[in-house]
C-alpha cells in the first residue's frame, strides 16, 4: 500500500532526477570536491540536472553569481564556519531559488518538485527558500548555520 502511494506521488510531479545530481552531491558531502552545485530542471526532458559545479576554493559570491537572477534553480552550498568555541564546522545548505521575476510556470514546477528532489540528496542540514538575493545573503547563511 505504501509503495503505491509513493509511486503515485512520484509520478504526480513527473520529475526525474539525473544520477549525476546524486553523484555530485555525494562528492560534495563526502569528498568535499565541490563548494556548491547548481541544479536546473530541464523542462523538455522533465529531469533535474547539474548545471554548474563550484570548485572547493570558490567563494559564496562565486556561488551567488552562478545563479541566474530571473530563473528558478535548486542549489546546494557547503558552508564552512567557526563556532564561538573556535571549532571548525561545515553545514550543507539546500537553497530553493524562485525569484519573483521568473515565469509562473517555472515557479510552480520547481515548487512541486522540490520535496522529491530534496529526498534524493541525503545529508542536507539547512533549507532556505529565497525569492530575492537578500534572502540568501551571506549574513543569513551565517545566522542559519550557528
Amino acid at each position: 500500500m505504501l509503495f503505491q502511494i509513493y509511486k503515485v506521488s512520484n509520478s504526480a510531479s513527473g520529475m526525474a532526477v539525473h544520477d549525476d545530481c546524486k553523484l555530485k552531491f555525494l562528492e560534495l558531502k563526502a569528498k568535499r570536491n565541490h563548494r556548491f552545485i547548481v541544479f536546473k530542471i530541464e523542462e523538455k526532458i522533465q529531469q533535474v540536472i547539474v548545471e554548474k559545479l563550484g570548485g572547493p576554493d570558490e567563494s559564496y559570491e562565486d556561488f551567488t553569481n552562478s545563479i541566474p537572477a530571473d530563473e528558478c534553480r535548486y542549489a546546494v552550498y557547503d558552508f564552512d564556519f567557526t563556532t564561538d568555541e573556535n571549532c571548525q564546522k561545515s553545514k550543507i545548505f539546500f537553497i530553493a531559488w524562485s525569484p519573483d521575476t521568473s515565469r509562473v510556470r517555472s515557479k510552480m514546477l520547481y515548487a512541486s518538485s522540490k520535496d522529491r528532489f530534496k529526498r534524493e540528496l541525503d545529508g542536507i542540514q539547512v533549507e532556505l527558500q529565497a525569492t530575492d538575493p537578500s534572502e540568501m545573503s551571506l549574513d543569513i547563511i551565517k545566522g542559519r548555520a550557528l
